[in-house]
């Protein structure tokens, strides 16, 4: 292990025996463009590549992708990245499930399924895209649409973890009242939300109820996806490609882009101060919440991790939150609570 991994903090996962760095390795976008939800196309090397490098090299030690990114091609990629690995160096692997897609129309939108039998098929795929004999974290992508009630598809994740397919399970993009009624029948170890500071509705209701239940939460999107990275423009989302999700967000448009660069050249001025990437602000912010665990996030290039891994890293003052509270007011990005509550 080198010295940079060492000086990897880290934080125990909810309840769990998995203690993770605060930043995690989002693989979504290595899926490719070729599906509803993708972010254009993507080498497969240059993917490979970046995995390496944010684990051997900056100590990142979890990677979270889902079965549904680029169709099963995510899973496949961290699959071979952990192949080209020694087994002791190798990440924690998070992946979701209960989406469906149709071969025949990859362009559709897949189907939110919860039956227990079609969990436990999509659990035995990604067992052999990953090409690991355990996961070490499963979680539901998104509520079920297909009638089957949370109870039924969270029992099957319970099973699944008892038979040691999956060494932790949690829930992704649930509210805190489908987190309740997750845990009267089993303890929901982790639950996976968007948040960022432009996005902060976990803030008001599920980041409070995770803090009170012992559950630990990994964010996704921090930097939403790449607003708030500091070199986001006006020009580049009006030339996303077609096969890019954020070319149809609204995010990217008019007056809510405009107000969501400039909370960006905020955080780009206190990172400044700290000679920092913009990206490590960002992160660092979800971080000083006190029920977040860690965050997600994203890389297509190895050059892509060392702009925002240094957020693992930087602890954000009062005066900070302070300041990032007033341009998010002053700007008017986003929605939900604005700041962590200070402490008694």
């Amino acid at each position: 292990m080198s010295d940079r991994q060492q000086a990897m903090p880290l934080r125990r996962l909810g309840q769990t025996d998995m203690k993770i760095t605060p930043v995690g390795f989002g693989a979504w976008a290595l899926g490719g463009g070729d599906w509803a939800a993708g972010w254009g196309s993507q080498d497969d090397e240059d993917s490979i590549a970046a995995i390496r490098h944010a684990v051997e090299r900056q100590g990142v030690n979890w990677i979270d992708t889902a079965a549904v990114y680029g169709l099963g091609r995510s899973e496949t990629v961290v699959g071979e990245a952990l192949r080209r690995m020694p087994p002791d160096t190798r990440p924690f692997v998070f992946t979701k499930g209960g989406l469906i897609w149709d071969e025949a129309d990859p362009r559709a939108f897949p189907k939110r399924v919860g039956q227990p039998d079609s969990i436990r098929r999509e659990v035995e795929a990604s067992l052999r895209r990953l090409g690991v004999e355990r996961i070490d974290l499963y979680q539901m992508h998104w509520p079920a649409q297909d009638g089957t009630p949370i109870e039924d598809y969270w029992q099957a994740l319970l099973d699944l973890k008892a038979e040691g397919k999956v060494r932790a399970v949690g829930l992704s993009n649930h509210d805190a009242a489908q987190l309740a009624a997750a845990e009267a029948v089993g303890h929901v170890d982790t639950l996976q939300p968007p948040f960022s500071a432009i996005e902060r509705g976990a803030a008001e209701s599920v980041l409070p109820w995770c803090e009170a239940h012992g559950t630990g939460v990994i964010v996704y999107s921090p930097m939403q996806a790449g607003l708030l990275t500091g070199s986001f423009t006006e020009m580049r989302a009006a030339n996303l490609d077609d096969d890019d999700w954020r070319s149809r967000s609204d995010n990217f448009r008019g007056e809510k882009l405009r107000r969501n660069l400039a909370l960006a050249e905020a955080l780009k001025s206190i990172a400044d101060r700290h000679r920092l990437p913009t990206p490590a602000v960002a992160i660092a912010w979800v971080l000083a919440w006190p029920a977040v665990t860690g965050a997600i996030v994203g890389a297509r290039s190895p050059q892509q991790v060392d702009g925002w891994v240094g957020g693992a890293r930087l602890t954000l003052s009062q005066s900070e939150l302070d300041e990032i509270a007033a341009a998010i007011r002053e700007t008017g990005a986003g929605q939900g609570p604005v700041q962590p509550a200070v402490a008694a």
